[in-house]
């Protein structure tokens, strides 16, 4: 195994439970600023812009944006 694959095997949690927080500290957000909030409408609005950047992230990586980084 190569050294960022096993970098990634240690991170991996850490990485997971990041984007966890990241969505929640979102929903709370949410939440505050409107009062009739549908939480699950939200959530998905969330994870749609979340999927969005991780697109462009992906499309950042194939044009070598990070390949020097």
């Amino acid at each position: 195994m190569d050294a960022e694959h096993k970098e990634f095997q240690k991170m991996k949690k850490e990485i997971e439970k990041e984007i966890e927080l990241l969505f929640k500290a979102n929903m709370k957000i949410f939440d505050w600023d409107i009062p009739e909030n549908d939480d699950r409408e939200s959530a998905r609005l969330i994870i749609t812009a979340m999927e969005e950047a991780i697109d462009r992230l992906k499309q950042e990586v194939e044009a070598g944006k990070y390949d020097n980084y």
